[in-house]
C-alpha cells in the first residue's frame, strides 16, 4: 500500500496539481477545459496560492517521481473565499452563500488509482481546519456533478444537500446538466481539533 503526505501546495505543485485537474475535467466531467469553469486550473498561483484566505492540498505519493521532488502529485484539493455566483447558479443560492463569508471547497480530485484510500476525505478535514482557523467564514460550500462516479455520494456523506438542480425548479432556472449544492457543516470560528 503506498503511503501518501498531505501538505499546502507550493509554487513548484502548480504544474503537477494542473495535470491532476485537468485529467479530471477531460476524463470525469467528460466536459474538457471551459475557461468561464476553469480558468482557476490554468492560473493556480493567482487562485489559491496567493491570496490569504485561499489555499490548495495536495496529497502525494511518497517515494515516488522524480528524484528529489519527494514524492507525485496524486490528488488536490482547493479552498476559496468566493460564494457560488448568480447566473448561472440560482440567485437565492447566491444570495444564501456571499462571497467573504463562504469558504468554497474546490477541485477536490483524486487520480483514479488512487482512489477508496481515505485521501479525499483527508483532504477535506484539511480545508474544513482551514476555514476554522481562518475565523471570518460563516459557512462551507460546495456543488458537484452527479453523474461523476462516486461524488454524489461521497458529499452526501460529509454535507447536507442545499439545491439539487435536477429537481424540476431548478432544471427549468438554467441547469440541465443538474449540479447539486451542499453545506458542509463546520463549527467556524473556532480551529477544529487535532
Amino acid at each position: 500500500m503506498p503511503s501518501y503526505r498531505i501538505r499546502t501546495a507550493t509554487p513548484e505543485d502548480a504544474d503537477a496539481a494542473r495535470v491532476v485537474m485537468l485529467d479530471t475535467v477531460y476524463h470525469d466531467f467528460r466536459s474538457g477545459y471551459v475557461p468561464r469553469w476553469h480558468g482557476d486550473i490554468i492560473d493556480i498561483e493567482a487562485a489559491y496560492l496567493v491570496p490569504p484566505r485561499h489555499t490548495l492540498l495536495v496529497a502525494v505519493e511518497e517515494g515516488e517521481g522524480p528524484e528529489g521532488s519527494g514524492g507525485t502529485v496524486v490528488a488536490t484539493a482547493a479552498l476559496d473565499s468566493r460564494g457560488p455566483a448568480h447566473p448561472p447558479n440560482p440567485r437565492w443560492l447566491a444570495e444564501r452563500y456571499p462571497s467573504g463569508e463562504t469558504a468554497q471547497l474546490r477541485r477536490v480530485y483524486v487520480r483514479p488509482g488512487h482512489r477508496r484510500r481515505g485521501l479525499a476525505r483527508a483532504l477535506v478535514r484539511e480545508l474544513l481546519d482551514f476555514a476554522a482557523a481562518d475565523g471570518g467564514y460563516r459557512s462551507v460550500y460546495l456543488h458537484t456533478d452527479p453523474s461523476v462516479t462516486g461524488a454524489e455520494p461521497f458529499w452526501r456523506s460529509l454535507g447536507k444537500v442545499v439545491c439539487d438542480e435536477r429537481d424540476a425548479a431548478e432544471v427549468a432556472a438554467g441547469d440541465p446538466a443538474g449540479t447539486v449544492h451542499f453545506e458542509i457543516p463546520v463549527p467556524l470560528g473556532i480551529p477544529a481539533p487535532r
